[in-house]
C-alpha cells in the first residue's frame, strides 16, 4: 500500500470522530461495545480503506483511517454513524440524537502529525479520567498495537509500519512516544482545537458564554490561569502592553488616555482575528460600549504599527503571549 500518510493519487489519512450527545453512553454494555467495534472494523473491509487506530469512550469515537481512490470521509462517516446511532437508540430505548453534532474529520498532515494524534488519543482516556494509564484502557487499538492483547479483526501492521521497520521496533517507538504524557494544558488545547471542549468564561456583566475555538485561540484559553476566554484576553492584553511598550500599571480597562484606547482596540482586533471572541465580548471585557470600541477597532486597522502587528501569525502571537506570562 506504500506510505499511508503520503497524499497523492487520491490517498489520504484522516482523523474521523464523533462526540456523543449529552446523556448518551456509547459503551452501554459489552454487547453494544462489541457491535460498535465490529461495525468500525467491517467498514474498513473494502478496497481503499485501512483502519490504523481507533478509540471508543463513553462519549467519543475516534478513527485514524486511510481512504484512497478518491473516497471522501463524508460518505464513510455517514455509513458508520447511521448504523451505530440506531444501535445506541435501541439499547437506550430513548429517541433523539445520539451524537452531539455531525462527524468531524481532520486530514493528517504527515507522519509527525499522525504520531502526535496517536499520542493524544492514547492518553485521551486518562485525561477523561477513565483509567490511570493508556495501556489500562481496553477499548482502543493500543493494547493490540503493543501486543498486550489480541483484537479479532484488527491488524496493527499498518500502524506498526508508521513507527518502525518491524513490529518489535514499532512497539518500542510507540512506548517511547507514550512515555511523554501530555500536560493538562496540552490535553485541553487538543480537546478545544478538535471541538471536543468549549471555551467558557464570564466576560463582563452579561454572564457566562461559551464557544468553539481553534488554533491560537485554543492555545491562549488552555494556557490561561482561568482556562477560559477572559484569561485568554488577559494574555493578549499583557502581550499588547509589552509590544507597544506602554507603561506598567493598571489594566487597560481602567486607563482613560488615548494610548490605552488604541491598545484596547488592538487587543479586540487580535481577539476577533483569532476567533477567541466577538467585538461585543471584547467590549464587555473592557467595560466599554460596543459602538465606541468598534470605531476604535476600525481606526486601529488603519494604523501602520497596528497593521504590522495584525499581519503577524496568530500562533506566533499566542506563543509569545504564553511565554511572556510564564516569565
Amino acid at each position: 500500500m506504500g506510505n499511508p500518510i503520503d497524499h497523492g493519487e487520491g490517498l489520504g489519512t484522516w482523523h474521523v470522530y464523533w462526540q456523543g450527545a449529552r446523556g448518551r453512553d456509547l459503551l452501554g454494555d459489552f454487547s453494544l461495545v462489541s457491535r460498535i467495534r465490529s461495525r468500525l472494523l467491517e467498514a474498513h473491509n473494502q478496497p481503499g480503506r485501512k483502519l490504523l487506530y481507533y478509540l471508543l469512550t463513553p462519549s467519543e469515537i475516534h478513527l485514524l483511517t486511510n481512504l484512497s481512490g478518491g473516497q471522501s470521509p463524508s460518505a464513510f462517516a455517514h455509513g458508520v454513524a447511521n448504523v451505530i446511532a440506531r444501535w445506541v437508540r435501541d439499547h437506550d430505548a430513548i429517541r433523539g440524537p445520539v451524537f452531539a453534532a455531525r462527524y468531524r474529520a481532520r486530514l493528517i498532515e504527515g507522519k509527525e502529525h499522525f504520531r502526535s494524534e496517536v499520542r493524544m488519543l492514547a492518553w485521551r482516556p486518562v485525561s477523561m479520567r477513565l483509567c490511570r494509564a493508556p495501556t489500562h484502557f481496553a477499548h482502543s487499538a493500543l493494547r493490540a498495537a503493543l501486543a498486550l492483547s489480541r483484537l479479532h479483526g484488527f491488524n496493527p501492521a499498518a500502524l506498526h509500519g508508521l513507527f518502525g521497520a518491524s513490529a518489535s521496533d514499532a512497539r518500542i517507538a510507540l512506548r517511547k512516544l507514550l512515555a511523554n504524557r501530555p500536560s493538562e494544558t496540552e490535553a485541553l488545547q487538543w480537546a478545544l482545537a478538535h471541538g471536543l471542549a468549549l471555551a467558557t468564561g464570564k466576560v463582563g456583566p452579561a454572564g457566562a458564554m461559551c464557544r468553539e475555538v481553534r488554533g491560537a485561540a485554543a492555545m491562549l484559553v488552555a494556557a490561561s490561569d482561568s482556562r477560559g476566554i477572559e484569561g485568554a484576553l488577559q494574555l493578549l492584553e499583557r502581550w499588547v502592553i509589552v509590544k507597544l511598550k506602554l507603561r506598567s500599571g493598571p489594566g487597560l480597562a481602567v486607563r482613560k488616555d488615548h494610548v490605552a484606547a488604541q491598545a484596547r482596540a488592538l487587543v479586540a482586533n487580535l481577539a476577533v482575528q483569532a476567533g477567541l471572541c466577538s467585538a461585543a465580548a471584547a467590549a464587555r471585557y473592557f467595560s466599554r460600549a460596543k459602538a465606541t470600541l468598534s470605531e476604535q477597532m476600525a481606526a486601529s486597522r488603519k494604523r501602520s504599527i497596528h497593521r504590522q502587528i495584525l499581519a503577524m501569525p496568530m500562533v506566533q502571537i499566542a506563543r509569545e503571549a504564553i511565554s511572556l506570562a510564564a516569565h
